[in-house]
């Protein structure tokens, strides 16, 4: 096929092939990429040296504003900043304009879906000392892992930070700052979030 010839592709085939592409140069550079993983435009994924980033199967990454209702700001990135870092993403996770950057670990488990712009990190990424956040290296120890359970919702331009543990089948009102665990089964919304009650797990 002459590449004069991919503009006149159906658009279902175009995306097929797009999707494909994207995965073989993802995988070349290291990444895992599951099964059936779909792409609308192409993440910005960085890989440090021995590090892991995992996708599951069946995920949708979204970087562009045309297949999601809020739109997005910006691509989904997934960026792992030491060579011991993991991001784990579980089967049939969502993610819209998400980023998501781990020193230590970043795993999300499997059905969660992340609204448009929603934000992960491990880390603090610089002191809060105004002159060692300007010229000191980051600092492996201002890390902890964060575990997001199966099930999670997290509404749209959520932040999600260093050492949380968010429980399986709950949801984060959109707009949140979580910065303490969140158990199971539960909403939680506001700077910094808070509980707003228990989900039902009947029906």
């Amino acid at each position: 096929m002459a590449l004069s010839d991919i503009g006149r592709l159906p658009q279902r085939v175009w995306k097929k092939l797009r999707g494909a592409l994207i995965t073989g140069r993802l995988r070349r550079s290291g990444v895992r990429v599951g099964q059936a993983v779909r792409f609308h435009s192409a993440p910005l994924i960085e890989r440090r040296g021995g590090s892991e980033i995992v996708i599951g199967d069946r995920c949708v990454l979204c970087s562009d504003s045309a297949n999601t209702a809020l739109g997005v700001r910006g691509p989904v990135i997934l960026r792992t900043l030491d060579d011991q870092a993991s991001i784990r993403i579980g089967d049939d996770v969502g993610l819209s304009g998400t980023v998501v950057c781990a020193v230590m670990s970043v795993s999300i488990g499997a059905g969660t879906l992340l609204g448009a712009d929603v934000m992960i990190f491990d880390t603090d990424f610089h002191p809060v000392d105004h002159l060692e956040r300007r010229y000191a290296p980051m600092d492996p120890g201002s890390s902890a892992a964060v575990t997001i359970g199966r099930n999670v919702f997290v509404g749209t331009r959520s932040t999600i930070c260093k050492g949380v543990t968010i429980g399986d089948n709950s949801v984060i009102g959109a707009g949140s700052v979580v910065s303490s665990d969140v158990p199971a089964n539960t909403i939680y919304a506001g700077v910094p979030a808070r509980f707003i009650r228990t989900l039902s797990l009947e029906g």
